[in-house]
């Protein structure tokens, strides 16, 4: 089994739940602090060992291009102008176009979650890769993907979900849990994935969230579905469950030591954004102060 050294992100949607900012700025370019989301997702699939990173988007997606680019000269030159004290700024937005080799892709097809991989297929070969969405990802001791790399070097398959360990009934009904027979702590080999059943119906207390490590095996049952759909979306679920019935492994990763954030919701962006903040080094301690001050009115 080879460790992949790719992978692809899905990063096409419009962000409609953040309409009007959203309007010229892609959702992924929404800040946490001095980073935009999209830079924490590709920064945690860089130390997991990925080289190249394929993303796929849309025809509003131009700053992301941007932004993983090598940066233009007037921005160099303002800040060389600013001398030692510039000169952290300077390197880290040199390093960013290092970070891996960015390819870019238009997303072709019907809606639906399988789309971006039939768009990228062409560029991912015989090899096992990681997909990921470019607005949620886990803060781990090791990374999601380190993780998720990790079982599949161990238990081999077909691939690998990323799940969280759900911490309150209402997600039995936001998540789709997955169902299958424990094989460690953190490890389950699938059956199947049922979505949002309720906490009495629940096969388990794992979440299926964003991260997935995929064989080239998943792309003709891709292609079949999409040739069997009259209208609708393009669910990579059903297709998992097909690859199961057809006797492929697929094995469910609990990241461990971490905090799961989904920054597509309004709420919960705001809540990773006072979380990032309150992390800070320079920053947490006067916003931890603030907050405290503004509780108490």
């Amino acid at each position: 089994m080879n460790k992949p050294t790719k992978a692809i992100i899905a990063a096409a949607g419009f962000g409609t739940r953040f309409l009007p900012q959203t309007k010229a700025m892609p959702k992924e370019m929404l800040p946490l602090i001095d980073k935009p989301i999209i830079q924490y997702v590709v920064e945690e699939l860089v130390e997991a060992g990925i080289k190249d990173i394929i993303i796929v988007g849309s025809s509003n997606k131009r700053a992301i291009e941007d932004h993983f680019d090598t940066p233009n000269e007037d921005l160099l030159a303002n800040l060389r102008a600013g001398g030692k004290k510039k000169e952290p700024l300077l390197n880290e937005v040199q390093k960013i176009s290092g970070l891996a080799n960015f390819i870019y892709v238009r997303q072709k097809g019907p809606y639906g979650l399988a789309t971006p991989l039939l768009s990228a297929a062409h560029l991912v070969g015989d090899e096992p890769f990681i997909f990921t969405l470019a607005d949620d990802f886990f803060v781990a001791a090791s990374g999601r993907t380190t993780q998720m790399i990790e079982t599949y070097l161990t238990q081999g398959g077909s691939g690998v979900f990323a799940c969280k360990e759900v911490t309150d009934d209402a997600e039995f009904e936001r998540y789709g849990i997955v169902a299958g027979d424990a094989i460690d702590q953190s490890t389950i080999k699938l059956t199947g994935i049922v979505e949002k059943p309720g906490v009495d119906s629940a096969p388990s207390n794992l979440a299926s969230v964003s991260g997935y490590l995929f064989t080239p095996e998943i792309f003709p049952y891709i292609e079949k579905s999409k040739d069997a759909l009259n209208d609708g979306e393009l669910m990579l679920q059903p297709i998992v469950q097909n690859m199961i019935d057809d006797g492929h492994n697929f094995y469910a990763r609990k990241i461990n030591d971490a905090r799961y954030y989904d920054t597509g919701d309004k709420l919960e962006y705001l809540k990773t954004t006072v979380d990032f903040g309150l992390n800070h080094d320079d920053l947490g301690p006067a916003l931890r102060a603030y907050l405290e001050e503004r509780l108490k009115r």
